[in-house]
C-alpha cells in the first residue's frame, strides 16, 4: 500500500476532500461563533439568550444523529450527505441574515439537523470507502481537519466580528457548503440495492421527541430552571417515558430506527460507553479550563483560547498516528494508551492553583488530547469492522450521538459542581479554583471508569486489522465478519 492508493491525489481522493470540506463545516462551526457572541449580542440583542445558540444547536444535532443513521443504511450515504450539506446551507445563510437573537436561535436549528447529518455520513462514508488498514492513514487526513478548524474558526471568527461583520461566521459556510455537495455529487459512486423499504415512522418519531426532551432537560436543569421544578420533572419525566416505549417499539418494529442489538454487542457497548466519557470529559474541560485561566489566573480570553487549544491540538495529531498503533498492537492496546495518557492528564489538573501558569495548564490538555485521539478513532473504527454496510450507519450515528449524550449530561453535572461551589455574585477566584478542582475530580473519575471499559474491548476486536488493504471503489460492500 502506497500513500498515493489513499492520498488526496488518488482516484478516491475527490470524495476524500468532499469529506475532509464536509467534515470542516461542522469543525468549524464548532468554534467560529464563540468568538463572535460578543459582537452578536451588540448588534441584535439578546444577551440572556445567547447561550441557546450552542445549546439548540447541539440538541437539533444530536437528536438527529441516530435518525439520519439509518436512513444512511435504508438509502445510501450520499443522498444523506447531501441533504444535510443542504441543510446547513440553507442555515447558514438565514442565520447571516438574522434580524434578532430569536430568529438566530430558530434558524441554529437548522443547521444543526445539517450538522446531524453531515457528522455520521462522512465517517461512514470513510468505513465504507478504505479498509481497516487503510483508514489507518486515512484517520490522519480527516483529523487534520479538526486541528486547522481549532485554529482557523476561532482566528476567523475574530476578524470576521472585529473587521467585517459577524454575519460572516455563517456567510463564509456558502462557497463550502457548494464546493463539498459539488464534489460529493461527482465524485461519490454508490450501487444500492432498491427494494421496498419499511421506515419505523413511530420509532422514530418516539426517539426524536424522546431525545429531545431528555437531552433538553438535562441542558437547562440548574439553568433556565431548578431541577426539582415541576417543568424539570415533566420534561425529564415525559421524555425518559417515551424513550422505554420507544425500546418495546424497536423491538417488534419490521427495520427498527435504531436496533436494540447495538446495546447488546460487547464491543458496540463499551465503545459507546467510551464515547460517553469523551464527551464528558470535551465538555468539562471546554467549559471549565477558560474560566479558570480568565478569572483565576487573569489572563485574556485569547489566551485562555490558546491554552484550551492545546487539547484540540494535541486529539487531531495523535489520531493522525493512533492508526499505526493499533495495526501494531491492537484496538485494545491503543485505547488503553489512550486512557492512561488521559487519566495522567486529567490527575495532573489537580495540581493546579490560584499560582499556577498558563503553560503547565496548556501542557496538562495536550496530555489529555495525546489520550483522547489514541482513544476515540480507533474505538469507532473497531465498531465500525465489526459490521457490515448495512448497520454501518447505525453503529456509526450510535457512537456519535453517545459522545453527545456525554457531553449533555458533563455539562449538568459540572454545571451544578460550580453552581453549589462558586454561588451567586462576584466570582472569587478562591471558591472558583475549589470548584475546578471538584470538576477535575469528576472527570478523573470519569477516566478511571473509562480505563475500565477500554479493558473490557474484546481482544476479537483486533481480528479486523489483518483486513486486506484492497477495497471497493466506492460501491456497496459487505466485508468479511
Amino acid at each position: 500500500m502506497t500513500d498515493n492508493e489513499v492520498g488526496l491525489r488518488s482516484e478516491r481522493g475527490p470524495v476524500l476532500i468532499a469529506v475532509m470540506l464536509s467534515t470542516g463545516l461542522v469543525a468549524i462551526d464548532a468554534t467560529i461563533i464563540a468568538t463572535a457572541v460578543p459582537s452578536i449580542v451588540k448588534e441584535i440583542g439578546g444577551f440572556t439568550e445567547f447561550p441557546w445558540l450552542f445549546s439548540i444547536y447541539l440538541l437539533a444535532q444530536a437528536v438527529s444523529v441516530p435518525i439520519y443513521g439509518k436512513l444512511n443504511d435504508l438509502f445510501g450515504r450520499k443522498p444523506v450527505i447531501l441533504w444535510g450539506i443542504g441543510l446547513f446551507l440553507l442555515g447558514s445563510i438565514l442565520c447571516g441574515l438574522a434580524w434578532s437573537i430569536w430568529p438566530l436561535i430558530i434558524f441554529r436549528v437548522v443547521q444543526g439537523l445539517g450538522a446531524g447529518a453531515i457528522m455520521p455520513t462522512t465517517i461512514t462514508i470513510v468505513g465504507d470507502l478504505y479498509s481497516v488498514r487503510e483508514r489507518a492513514k486515512v484517520q490522519g487526513y480527516v483529523a487534520s481537519v479538526w486541528g486547522i478548524s481549532s485554529v482557523v474558526g476561532p482566528t476567523l471568527g475574530g476578524v470576521f466580528a472585529e473587521w467585517v461583520s459577524w454575519r460572516w461566521i455563517f456567510f463564509v459556510n456558502i462557497p463550502l457548503c457548494l464546493l463539498a455537495g459539488v464534489m460529493i455529487l461527482r465524485g461519490f459512486k454508490e450501487r444500492i440495492d432498491r427494494r421496498t423499504t419499511a421506515i419505523d415512522y413511530r420509532g422514530a418519531a418516539l426517539l426524536t421527541v424522546g431525545l429531545t426532551l431528555v437531552i433538553l432537560g438535562v441542558l437547562e436543569g440548574g439553568q433556565a430552571w431548578a431541577w426539582d421544578s415541576p417543568i424539570s420533572l415533566a420534561v425529564l419525566g415525559v421524555g425518559l417515558v417515551l424513550l422505554v416505549v420507544f425500546g418495546f417499539v424497536e423491538r417488534t418494529a419490521a427495520a427498527p430506527v435504531l436496533p436494540l442489538w447495538v446495546f447488546r454487542r460487547r464491543l458496540l457497548v463499551t465503545s459507546g460507553q467510551l464515547a460517553v466519557g469523551v464527551g464528558a470529559i470535551l465538555i468539562g474541560l471546554s467549559s471549565y479550563v477558560p474560566v479558570y485561566v480568565q478569572d483565576v489566573l487573569g489572563s485574556g480570553p485569547l489566551v485562555a483560547g490558546f491554552a484550551l487549544a492545546a487539547l484540540t491540538l494535541g486529539w487531531p495529531i495523535s489520531a493522525s498516528q493512533a492508526g499505526k498503533v493499533y495495526l501494531r498492537v491492537g484496538f485494545r492496546a491503543c485505547a488503553l494508551i489512550g486512557m492512561a495518557l488521559v487519566l495522567a492528564g486529567v490527575a495532573l489538573l489537580l495540581l493546579l492553583d490560584q499560582q499556577s501558569s498558563v503553560f503547565e495548564v496548556g501542557a496538562f490538555c495536550l496530555v489529555i488530547g495525546f489520550g483522547m485521539g489514541l482513544t476515540a478513532a480507533p474505538t469507532l473504527i473497531a465498531a465500525q469492522s465489526s459490521v457490515g454496510w448495512a448497520d454501518r450507519g447505525v453503529v456509526t450515528a450510535n457512537n456519535i450521538f453517545l459522545r453527545s449524550v456525554g457531553s449533555a449530561v458533563g455539562a449538568a453535572v459540572f454545571g451544578a459542581i460550580a453552581n453549589a461551589v462558586v454561588g451567586t455574585g462576584a466570582v472569587d477566584p478562591a471558591r472558583l479554583t475549589d470548584a475546578v478542582h471538584r470538576i477535575f475530580i469528576g472527570m478523573l473519575l470519569v477516566a478511571v471508569v473509562m480505563v475500565v471499559l477500554a479493558a473490557l474491548i474484546p481482544r476479537a476486536a483486533d481480528a479486523a486489522t489483518a483486513e486486506p488493504a484492497a477495497v471497493a471503489d466506492g460501491d456497496r460492500r459487505v466485508p468479511a465478519e
